[in-house]
């Protein structure tokens, strides 16, 4: 079946690092943009970077910019965000989807994309 899979969250003091992945399986990831949304409690989802399923053009949010990196391995079928610098206000859940696109400087999710059901990433010392 068509699934994507996140892993790599948990607790972390601020200032620290962790590597998240999206694993996809059922289908080649390399053929869709990926993205990375996060939603906290309390406040509206944000998208959080992408990359792209051709030229490997990359997106990122300017509150992450600098911190987060987007990469893909398609051998694996896997796409990577890892975050340094973490802050307490990166704490939420982060989830993967397919079928994104950066329209007006903002990641929008595909209304028939794929999604991940998400890993938790807690920043707090």
């Amino acid at each position: 079946q068509v699934q994507l899979v996140e892993s790599g969250g948990g607790l972390v003091q601020p200032g620290g690092s962790l590597r998240l992945s999206c694993a996809a399986s059922g289908f080649t990831l390399d053929y869709y943009a990926i993205g990375w949304f996060r939603q906290a409690p309390g406040k509206e989802r944000e998208g959080v970077s992408c990359i792209s399923s051709s030229d490997g053009s990359t997106y990122y949010a300017d509150s992450v910019k600098g911190r987060f990196t987007i990469s893909r391995d398609n051998a694996k079928n896997t796409v990577y965000l890892q975050m340094n610098s973490l802050k307490p206000e990166d704490t939420a859940v982060y989830y993967c989807a397919t079928e994104v696109t950066v329209v007006a400087g903002k990641l929008i999710p595909g209304q028939f994309g794929y999604w991940g059901q998400g890993t938790q990433v807690t920043v707090s010392s």
